[in-house]
């Protein structure tokens, strides 16, 4: 692999910031207005037309770069969300040349986490705010940059006259609800995608904004919705307490099955997994500099959390099963609260797991826990219980260690570093599985304190600016790799 000629670099960096600034940023904004939020928070869909309009919106603006060879098309599979397939042929130059049927797959989506509650007075989820560097709404930076990033990266490369293998686009539309489409297109398509060697997620995030991040391993999930029943109505606490068991207490008990309410730690063995030793190293040395935590918007600075050595908090946060309580039902606010025993108490349960755990197992293990020999015998269910697998990276090639590091010195002006991540990207599992022989890169400009998913959420933009210049450089290591 030899690097990429000063001017030709130059030629590269300087139209990446030039479009950023008046083309993506523009778009990107008007993105942002869309309430495209996905399809499990919005059975309604198709009916509303905010996730074609999104669709439609990206679409337009990929076709209309100057690409060569470049085709953009919508696919939409019966009673399935859309999907944006994006194909680039080869972009070979005098001095390199590329097989044919070596591919890049680059993916992305545009669907969206629901508006949640708490956004700054003059901010919102579909009002984007560009504050400084900071682009404010829902979608900006998880993750509507994508598709911008990928298609100027491929863009600014053909631009600078540097070579790229053949590239594929996939934006899809239904992420945020844990992509039960992209395998069905995978498979209906397959043919079209091809076998890549190697494949650019830009769904993921960063610890800081000063080098390229590079995410080794993602989390699993399993989760579900818990309810318990000892009534068929309410009824006056004064004449029933002391007789009818509480709900609220019996989904205590319960949960006292799964987790050590005092630490924290979940008690179902087959949660847990031997932390690979080159994992383990890679979160030692990141530790050295980062401490997890001192971004999250705590109410007070007395708040402790769980964990304070830095080791131990990023393990927990990439290595170890954790359990959230995301929702509640069968509790009527506050105001409005009679002395009543309610009849039922409802909680939705998300609970991480480790890259390598099984998440069959682990929802088996989990539904077991909370529904067997039910405490007063009352009617406890374990509702909707989904899964999803986590996955753990295969190592980096020479090539790949080599053009990642050279990447994030020109954009950064830092060598890169590798993490892992606590959340989920669905696919990755499965793509891993489906392409065994693949290089990964899995990135994104989710910066600690960008909030996905919550209120305030935002895009560095210039963060994102220079990941599309290290996807740039990248094409063209892959190319005469």
């Amino acid at each position: 692999m030899s690097a990429v000629e000063n001017t030709q670099a130059q030629v590269m960096q300087q139209h990446v910031e030039q479009v950023w600034e008046t083309d993506v940023l523009p778009s990107l904004m008007d993105y942002i207005a869309i309430p495209c939020v996905s399809v499990h928070f919005d059975p309604k869909w198709r009916e509303h037309g905010h996730l074609d309009q999104a669709v439609e919106h990206i679409r337009s603006w990929c076709a209309a770069r100057t690409i060569a060879g470049l085709s953009v098309e919508v696919l939409e599979l019966e009673g399935r969300t859309p999907l944006i397939l994006i194909e680039v042929p080869a972009f070979l130059s005098e001095q390199h040349t590329a097989p044919g049927n070596d591919t890049v797959l680059l993916y992305g989506h545009c669907d969206k986490q629901p508006e949640m509650v708490g956004w700054r007075e003059d901010l919102g989820p579909w009002k984007p705010v560009l504050e400084g560097h900071k682009l404010f709404g829902r979608g900006g930076a998880d993750d509507g940059y994508a598709a911008y990033a990928a298609l100027l990266a491929i863009e600014a490369a053909q631009l600078g006259g540097v070579p790229h293998a053949r590239c594929v686009v996939l934006i899809e539309a239904a992420e945020e609800s844990g992509s039960p489409d992209l395998p069905v297109y995978m498979e209906a398509f397959a043919d079209r995608i091809g076998t890549p060697s190697l494949v650019v997620c830009l769904d993921s995030g960063c610890l800081d904004d000063q080098r390229l991040w590079v995410t080794t391993s993602l989390r699993g999930l399993a989760a579900g919705t818990l309810r318990v029943d000892v009534l068929r109505e309410g009824v006056h606490s004064g004449s029933a307490s002391g007789v009818v068991p509480s709900t609220f207490r019996i989904i205590r008990q319960l949960l006292d099955r799964i987790e050590d309410a005092e630490t924290g730690r979940v008690l179902l063995p087959r949660l847990h997994v031997d932390i690979p030793a080159d994992r383990r190293a890679q979160i030692e040395e990141t530790a050295s500099d980062f401490t997890i935590g001192d971004d999250f918007p705590w109410v007070h600075e007395h708040v402790k959390p769980m964990e304070t050595d830095p080791v131990e908090q990023l393990l927990s946060t990439t290595w170890r099963p954790t359990v959230s309580y995301i929702g509640a039902e069968g509790m009527p606010d506050v105001l409005m609260a009679g002395n009543v025993l309610r009849p039922q108490t409802t909680l939705q349960v998300s609970v991480r797991l480790p890259p390598t755990c099984d998440p069959d197992v682990a929802l088996e293990e989990l539904t077991n826990a909370l529904t067997s020999d039910p405490p007063y015998n009352a009617k406890v269910q374990f509702l909707d219980g989904q899964s999803g697998p986590g996955w753990n990276a295969p190592a980096f090639a020479p090539w790949l260690e080599a053009a990642l590091t050279e990447a994030s010195l020109i954009a950064f002006g830092q060598p890169h570093r590798a993490f892992g991540e606590g959340g989920s990207i669905p696919f990755m599992g499965m793509l891993g599985h489906r392409f065994p022989d693949a290089q990964f890169v899995v990135t994104g400009a989710l910066g600690p304190d960008s909030n996905a998913h919550g209120p305030n959420e935002y895009l560095d933009v210039p963060t994102a600016r220079k990941i599309t210049l290290c996807v740039a450089h990248l094409l063209y290591a892959h190319a005469t790799r």
